[in-house]
């Protein structure tokens, strides 16, 4: 029975006589003419690898810890069947640790003039601008002894957006927000408050918010109820140096920060009010500016993707400049920041009177659950010197919130699981009081 393959190169090499062996192929091939020839043949059948056609489609855009599939489409133009093996290389951070190889390797058959569809499934373990790689194809012939190979450049751009994890609490803040919107409307006018409807007076009401005008048209005495103004302005300052470098679990403090902003952003918006973002360290690093209510949210999430902390200590004189120029008379000016005492006292209090003068100014800063963990910690000496550590710090965080609180200040500190509803509650208290 005739031999083929793989056994045919066994059995030629093994037929050899003793002292014509030599480990590579040119000695193999000098001194055996059948497996020459067959190598010949088998590489003269093999689909050529420069010629193939590869376009991509697919997803363009993924959120943080989901999957994307992404199709290259392989056309054989010659008149030989491909048989091969592909490798489609993407960025080592596509793809969760460990399946690399199984995801990224495929084999396949295209008969000549046929074409077909390979998905490349990822999973990015990081934020940003994932580029495709070469494509490198190995083609085999009938035997399987000698290969052609190639690589082509296939270009493909996936943008990974923020995981937006906080949406969960959208639903429950929205709610709250069409309480303050017309269902509980106040008695007393504030700063932030316009006029909604007038009601019949009941004991109990602020005797200030009585319409004397439209009591004497009427029999009853008529109250004027408010509600909190829309078309406000607010804009979210991120600050992007390196304090926002600093891990806070699994993550740097920027991403706490953006999860934080992005649920207010969708909050604010479905209020009614005008949202832009602001991302700065010694320059503009994202800059989101006068988008409809509906493009909010979608616009802040794109220029987060690609956001990355910088070692640098962030110029407040500048952050406060630019925030100055871009935001109206009377906004709420979202300060994403650091309660670290430093950068706070040598940076920002010197200038912060320029924000506090015009605008509402609210700060929010990522505390580290750690902290919170070593200052419960007792029942070694060890313990009880990381508890003190961790009283010290909380204690330096405290003083230095009060200065601000002094100046003006609302202050949101929390973990990063507890700031975006601790911040989106903030706002909404700021619109029930009528301060915004």
């Amino acid at each position: 029975m005739a031999l083929t393959g793989r056994t045919a190169l066994l059995a030629a090499i093994g037929s050899l006589p003793v002292g014509l062996w030599d480990p590579s192929w040119t000695g193999i091939l000098a001194v055996n003419t059948p497996l020459a020839l067959a190598c010949a043949c088998d590489f003269a059948l093999a689909a050529p690898v420069r010629r193939l056609g590869l376009t991509r489609s697919g997803d363009t855009s993924v959120r943080l810890g989901e999957t994307a599939d992404i199709d290259l489409i392989i056309t054989n133009p010659s008149g030989r069947p491909l048989r091969a093996q592909l490798r489609d290389a993407w960025p080592p951070s596509s793809w969760q640790p460990g399946t690399e190889v199984e995801a990224s390797r495929h084999r396949l058959t295209i008969p000549p003039g046929e074409r077909r569809r390979l998905t490349t499934r990822l999973r990015p373990t990081r934020r940003g601008d994932h580029r495709s790689d070469r494509v490198t194809i190995r083609s085999y012939g009938p035997l399987g002894l000698l290969t052609r190979q190639g690589s082509h450049k296939v270009p493909w751009t996936l943008r990974v957006l923020p995981p937006f994890t906080s949406r969960k609490h959208l639903p429950s803040k929205l709610a709250r927000l069409r309480e303050l919107d017309g269902r509980t409307s106040m008695l007393t006018r504030g700063q932030g408050t316009e006029f909604d409807s007038l009601r019949d007076y009941v004991p109990g009401d602020d005797t200030r918010s009585i319409d004397w005008r439209a009591t004497a048209r009427q029999s009853t005495v008529a109250i004027r109820t408010w509600r909190p103004e829309r078309d406000r302005h607010i804009l979210l300052v991120l600050d992007t140096g390196r304090t926002s470098a600093g891990r806070v679990g699994d993550a740097p403090r920027l991403d706490a920060s953006m999860d934080a902003a992005l649920l207010l952003a969708a909050l604010a918006s479905r209020a009614g009010d005008r949202v832009d973002l602001l991302a700065y360290d010694r320059r503009v690093r994202a800059l989101v500016q006068g988008k409809a209510a509906g493009e909010v949210l979608p616009s802040v999430v794109n220029a987060l993707a690609t956001l990355e902390p910088e070692l640098v200590e962030t110029d407040a004189r500048g952050l406060t400049s630019t925030a100055l120029r871009t935001a109206n008379r009377g906004s709420l000016i979202v300060l994403l920041t650091s309660l670290d005492a430093a950068p706070i006292e040598e940076g920002l209090l010197p200038v912060l009177s320029r924000l506090t003068q015009r605008h509402k100014v609210l700060l929010a800063s990522v505390a580290d659950p750690h902290i919170e963990q070593m200052a419960k910690a007792r029942g070694t000496t060890e313990a009880v010197y990381d508890a003190a550590a961790a009283a010290q710090a909380n204690a330096e965080r405290h003083r230095t919130a009060e200065q601000l609180i002094r100046h003006g200040v609302t202050v949101v500190d929390a973990t990063p699981t507890e700031l975006p509803p601790a911040l989106a509650d903030a706002y909404l208290s700021l619109k029930a009081a009528g301060r915004l």
